[in-house]
């Protein structure tokens, strides 16, 4: 039988058996194997046991992250926790919080992103690492507007984004990876697991939405076939062959990763974009039990953590203006796009303003750096910003008008007040239905928010006292949870 060949355990590419990194010591051997059995256990005793499937992965990932223990590490690196994410602010944002929860604990972590971030990660007090994971040099408005089509934003993201880009980032992740104790993916940095695998070390990985679980017993919303929501109170017997239709459809999306493990001699797995991308040992659900509950079908070891906030910005509390602006007069409604939709606004924030004025309200719009977001004239009770905390900001508003990315929507939860969301594409058609059942939010499509829409929606939400009752009675139980926390308790133990 061929020995498998193992890339960059040593400096150039050898069989298993010729390499004398990866000799193992049987006692150190059985300690790694008996300690992870012992986290089986606790996993099991506190409710997180692992159904067979996940048995026979973390079986397999134990022997390989087994060979870790053998190498005497420095007291630093067995401190060294390394993150990974690709994407948006939003995507940052958790890991950021996570980050800073663990440094608190005494933990050294380290920030693997795109080069666009270095100097956010770097003021946070973090290590950057770079991690070449898409094929983008910036974010602007013609790449929003691919990434946030309706029908194809998330075909183009996969196939023309980060696939393309996944043998660099794999490199680059290996680099990022020397002297971790831990490896903590997002859901699209697919070059993490095979690095964990590969040289053996800890890895959990996330989800940031309720979506990224694919479940027939709460199905999703999908961006391009939107009306299968009607069929929701059918459940899994129907929306089991069709989700299972439409994980076959995105199949070849992700070949290029399959060829990649086949290539580093590692084991075929489930599909990359869905079961694939949990981590055998620990899936942290980085959302409120609100928005998504545990399902049968879930992994195991998945574990509901609550949001991960996140949002400072080189600055402490509001811009001055704005807490100007906000002492002056009644609450506002706040209009925001977060991140990403912020980038292809269209007509959004002049119809936001003029609906606003309709309806005698006050309104704060956040307009990012793109000057063209900023209406030309605004009536002397609306006032424009570029950014300012989610956190400070929307517990002071009457209402938030978003598009529905998941860290904006757990923001405006946590703020008590009622929403209206229009979203664009990808998980922010799922995140924008779930709030809407919660009853505390009503929801518009992007092509329909006219100024008489606006308008509409949003005196119906402000006048509606059950909208404003139910979600103060969400934001109440938003603000006891700490997503990076439990998140934090979670990691630990996968270190004991």
């Amino acid at each position: 039988m061929d020995v498998p060949k193992l890339h960059h355990w040593c400096n150039s590419e050898v069989d298993a058996k010729e390499c004398p990194k990866i000799r193992l010591r049987p006692l150190h051997t059985v300690l790694g194997v008996v300690g992870r059995a012992i986290r089986i256990a606790v996993a099991s005793i506190d409710g997180v046991a692992l159904n067979a499937s996940s048995y026979i992965q973390w079986s397999a990932y134990a022997n390989m992250v087994s060979r870790k223990s053998e190498r005497m590490e420095t007291t630093s690196t067995k401190r060294r926790i390394v993150f990974t994410t690709v994407g948006s602010l939003g995507d940052l944002h958790p890991y950021l919080a996570i980050a800073s929860e663990m440094q608190k604990r005494g933990f050294e972590p380290v920030l693997a992103t795109l080069e666009i971030y270095r100097k956010k990660v770097e003021a946070s007090g973090f290590a950057f690492r770079l991690l070449r994971a898409m094929l983008v040099e910036k974010l602007d408005r013609e790449l929003m507007q691919q990434v946030l089509d309706l029908r194809n934003g998330s075909e183009y993201i996969i196939r023309n984004l980060l696939m393309p880009a996944l043998r660099v980032a794999y490199e680059d992740t290996l680099k990022a990876a020397e002297g971790a104790a831990l490896l903590v993916s997002h859901p699209f940095t697919f070059a993490t697991r095979l690095v964990a695998e590969v040289r053996g070390v800890p890895w959990a990985s996330s989800q940031l939405a309720p979506m990224g679980f694919f479940s027939p017993y709460d199905p999703p919303v999908l961006p391009n076939a939107p009306f299968l929501a009607k069929l929701r109170p059918l459940g899994p017997i129907v929306f089991r062959p069709l989700l299972a239709l439409a994980k076959r459809f995105v199949d070849s999306w992700t070949e290029p990763y399959r060829q990649l493990r086949s290539e580093l001699g590692l084991p075929s797995i489930g599909h990359p974009l869905f079961e694939g991308s949990y981590s055998p040992a620990l899936v942290l659900a980085l959302f409120s039990e609100l928005l998504g509950t545990k399902q049968p079908d879930w992994p195991g070891q998945a574990v509901i953590t609550g949001f991960a906030f996140y949002d400072r910005d080189g600055q402490q509390g509001l811009p001055p203006e704005l807490a100007r602006f906000l002492d002056s007069g009644e609450p506002p409604i706040v209009f925001t796009l977060g991140t990403s939709a912020v980038m292809d606004a269209g007509m959004f924030y002049q119809n936001s303003a003029e609906a606003a004025r309709l309806l005698g309200r006050r309104a704060v719009l956040l307009v990012g750096s793109d000057a063209a977001n900023r209406p030309d004239s605004l009536h002397q009770s609306v006032a424009a910003f570029d950014y300012a905390p989610f956190s400070e900001l929307f517990p002071r508003a009457a209402a938030i008008v978003h598009s529905g990315g998941v860290g904006t929507t757990g923001q405006a939860m946590r703020s008590g007040h009622p929403m209206l969301v229009l979203p664009f594409a990808n998980d922010q058609p799922d995140n924008a239905d779930r709030v809407r059942r919660l009853g505390i939010a009503r929801v518009v499509s992007r092509t329909e928010y006219t100024v008489e829409r606006a308008t509409q929606e949003l005196d119906s939400l402000l006048t509606a006292r059950g909208y404003q009752l139910r979600a103060r009675e969400v934001g109440e139980r938003v603000s006891m949870q700490d997503g990076a926390r439990d998140a934090c308790s979670r990691l630990e133990a996968l270190l004991w």
